[in-house]
């Protein structure tokens, strides 16, 4: 078995659940091992992992993000079919994702309280949050923010949508693992909405801030970005650490030196 994505870890098997104790069985059962970064490959040394399994190859989501935003893609969804001409031009575009196990209830709820708080306080800004089909996440997140002005609320979009609307936004604010790693790629800063992070790399690297869910942090540190372009520069500007790109004709590569007969 390969393992791709492998040595993720927060150390917590609650913070991601079930990610985090899924990822840990997998690297016991698996050959090879396939790591994003080198503190991957190091988490997974912690683990007994022997070093000749492990490569660093960095990570498949960015190629799939990098083959997509290169095609001429439009939106699909209706939602979001005239962002271009009508939001584009007079509001910077703040994604929303919400939706891990942990932060449903109080945390969720902060998270709304602190968009709204963001609106009357910021004129251009708009946010847009593909809302997670989870009936407790749908039922939380439309009862605070449905018809709200600047709020566009969608149901899940396609992989392309969802690319071309990273490409557009100003700032992500996620309770997400792979937008961690797919923002910083476009240049977008992001917002952890979590208390851990499995992908500490994008932290490090200054790409990423983890500030978890309270209300009253995630409203300052939005103003700040906003206020502060130095900073903003900063974060968008950071190199991200999870590759070029080119995963996939690595790992090919190395299963094919490694004589496994899984590939032509």
């Amino acid at each position: 078995m390969c393992h791709i994505e492998a040595g993720l870890r927060t150390d917590n098997i609650y913070r991601p659940f079930p990610e985090e104790l899924n990822r840990n069985l997998v690297s016991k059962i698996a050959y090879l091992h396939f790591a994003p970064t080198e503190e991957n490959k190091q988490s997974l040394l912690k683990e007994n992992v022997k070093e000749e399994r492990i490569y660093v190859t960095g990570n498949t989501v960015i190629d799939s993000l990098l083959s997509t935003v290169k095609r001429d893609i439009k939106f699909s969804s209706s939602a979001l079919k005239n962002i271009e001409k009508t939001i584009l031009p007079k509001y910077k575009i703040i994604l929303i994702t919400a939706h891990r196990r942990e932060n449903i209830g109080a945390g969720l709820n902060q998270i709304c309280d602190a968009l709204l708080e963001l609106l009357e306080k910021i004129d251009d800004i708009i946010f847009v949050f593909p809302v997670h089909p989870n009936p407790k996440v749908r039922n939380a997140v439309f009862s605070k923010l449905d018809k709200q002005k600047r709020v566009i609320l969608t149901d899940p979009l396609s992989y392309p949508d969802f690319v071309l609307l990273i490409k557009y936004s100003w700032l992500i604010l996620t309770d997400s693992g792979g937008l961690q790693e797919e923002a910083p790629s476009l240049g977008v800063p992001v917002l952890v909405l979590r208390q851990e992070t499995e992908r500490k790399e994008a932290i490090y690297a200054g790409t990423v801030e983890l500030i978890g869910t309270d209300q009253e942090k995630i409203v300052s540190k939005v103003e700040h970005l906003y206020f502060n372009s130095d900073y903003y520069e900063s974060m968008a500007n950071a190199i991200n650490p999870y590759g070029d790109g080119r995963s996939i004709p690595r790992i090919l590569t190395i299963i094919k030196e490694k004589h496994f007969d899984i590939i032509d």
